[in-house]
């Protein structure tokens, strides 16, 4: 029985800690719901009279400056038109610039090609007098072949040999000029072809040259021509100077 009332008594005890704890808790937790509850609450509004509006002295100035504003508007379509004119007169002067580069640039080229084509004619000229002087050689070589070919010439030629068959002699120097005359005669046709092919670069060359010749001359007149014109322009666009009456050296009675 001790035992057991002892143990009641522990567990009374226990189960009033327990509420008393819970009791506290449930306390603070009201307190800070009235806390919070007290801070979320709005301040009642405070009522305040409006400002009433003075208009300032600079005021006066807006009037003004809408007066300006109006007559600045009016004037920029002229400095707009203005402002075009100039850009137009540039572009104009830009591309008479860059057409001016491009004729000289041309005329570079064309003297470039002229000096070509006057060298290449020098050129192909040497190499025709070579070819000339080397089918002279080969026709006087061709002459002298046909003379010894003549049977005189023949026998007269072998006539110093000693032998007994001098017929053999004649026909065997005979064979040999033959064949020279048409080694001579082939080389001659050559040379003959590279004849005409020369007069004929020759000429494609001075055809070449003057169709150069006329395109500069053309070029430096129409130069001339322009700068005249520009002169003349110029000299038109410039206003002339108004004559202004010369006084009267006395005043009138």
């Amino acid at each position: 029985m001790p035992k057991r009332t002892i143990r009641n008594f522990f567990m009374a005890a226990l189960a009033l800690l327990i509420v008393t704890g819970f009791l506290l808790v449930d306390s603070s937790a009201q307190r800070r719901r009235k806390r919070r509850t007290s801070r979320s609450r709005p301040s009642a509004p405070r009522i305040t009279n409006p400002a009433i509006y003075q208009p300032s002295p600079g005021d006066n100035s807006t009037e003004t400056n809408s007066a300006t504003d109006n007559t600045n508007t009016q004037a920029a379509p002229a400095t707009d038109q203005q402002t075009i004119r100039s850009l137009s007169n540039q572009v104009d002067k830009l591309s008479d610039k860059i057409n001016q580069m491009e004729e000289s640039q041309r005329s570079l080229v064309d003297l470039e090609r002229l000096s070509r084509a006057e060298q290449r004619s020098v050129q192909l000229r040497t190499e025709l007098r070579d070819v000339q002087a080397k089918q002279a050689e080969l026709e006087a070589r061709a002459e002298d072949i046909d003379y010894a070919l003549k049977p005189d010439n023949i026998e007269r030629s072998v006539a110093g040999y000693g032998t007994t068959h001098p017929e053999e002699l004649r026909e065997q120097r005979r064979r040999q000029l033959a064949n020279e005359k048409e080694r001579v005669r082939k080389q001659l046709d050559q040379l003959n072809e590279s004849t005409q092919r020369l007069q004929q670069a020759i000429a494609a060359s001075d055809a070449e040259a003057e169709r150069l010749h006329k395109r500069l001359d053309a070029a430096d007149e129409a130069a001339i021509q322009n700068a005249k014109n520009k002169a003349q322009s110029e000299g038109t666009s410039q206003p002339r100077a108004t004559a202004s009456p010369s006084p009267t050296p006395y005043p009138p009675r």
